[in-house]
């Protein structure tokens, strides 16, 4: 359509410009749960732990993601809540992280180990397991298909989004990222990941 807002990896005229990501805040439950799934499951250690400034009543935990990248939680006296979150405009519908895609099976059987149910699909442009943390909150984990450069990834899924357009397909396909990845000339080579159907619904 032509009112759709055009896609690309160039910096938009705007008055102020972001430099990445530097941490993501969430409400969590307890510590002890809190630490169980973040830090002894998932790996990521604990850097900070400090009073929440705004109420020193909770504890505020700062956990490294695996790039410096922080994820902060507080936690106080409250008992964690495995049920489906609530949905609706304003709220997280969920956080997604990286893992490596040699350690992609490795995870999955840690989360069997661990007694968490979990959904593993081929999303096109990057391969994706889903499972939930104490609370309920949906977490993905996610590993490249290919060895794109992290500063190459925008202008390499905006390539891809022209030709997925051009090719009038409903979403972004493997094939789409190939051709992106040599229309830019990089040579990145193919993880090997197991077979998953996409979970797409509605789509094509």
């Amino acid at each position: 359509m032509s009112d759709d807002p055009t896609v690309t990896a160039e910096r938009p005229d705007s008055p102020i410009r972001t430099t990445g990501t530097d941490h993501v805040t969430i409400w969590g439950s307890n510590e002890e749960d809190t630490l169980a799934f973040y830090r002894d499951l998932l790996g990521m250690p604990l850097v900070l732990r400090q009073p929440n400034l705004d109420d020193p009543s909770q504890t505020h935990l700062f956990f490294d993601t695996g790039d410096g990248r922080i994820l902060t939680v507080f936690v106080g006296d409250r008992e964690s809540n495995r049920g489906p979150q609530r949905g609706g405009t304003g709220s997280v519908h969920h956080l997604c992280f990286s893992v490596a895609p040699e350690d992609f099976e490795d995870v999955a059987a840690a989360l069997d180990d661990d007694g968490r149910n979990y959904n593993v699909f081929d999303r096109g442009i990057f391969f994706s397991l889903y499972t939930h943390d104490n609370n309920g909150l949906v977490i993905e984990l996610s590993t490249d298909k290919y060895d794109i450069p992290d500063d190459r990834r925008g202008e390499v899924l905006a390539k891809a989004q022209k030709l997925r357009v051009e090719d009038g397909a409903d979403y972004a396909k493997d094939e789409h990222l190939a051709a992106a990845l040599a229309e830019l000339g990089l040579d990145a080579d193919a993880h090997d990941l197991p077979d998953a159907a996409s979970g797409v619904g509605g789509v094509n």
